[in-house]
């Protein structure tokens, strides 16, 4: 039986690991009973996606900058000091 899914294009990666990590994947693999490439891709897709939120929150962090949306130092700094006293002041804004 023909497969129907469109296979996307490969390449093979490699990389030099710990044997305590590699042990730790291989261990993996066996309780979820996947491939030692699964566990791989399934890491690196979570790592990639991970950046790019990272990378996005930072562009739009300098996007409100640059919009003058940010919130004084000083102000910060002086609610942090009141934080646990009997003075609370409000959160900035």
């Amino acid at each position: 039986m023909k497969n129907n899914m469109t296979q996307a294009a490969t390449k093979v990666l490699t990389a030099h690991v710990p044997l305590s990590m590699a042990d730790k994947v291989d261990q993996m693999a066996a309780r979820l009973e996947r491939s030692r490439g699964w566990i791989m891709k399934q890491a690196l897709s979570a790592w990639i996606a991970q950046e790019e939120d990272r990378d996005r929150l930072t562009q739009e962090a300098l996007a409100d900058v640059d919009a003058g949306l940010v919130i004084d130092h000083q102000a910060v700094q002086a609610w942090a000091d009141s934080l646990g006293t009997n003075q609370q002041l409000p959160v900035p804004r």
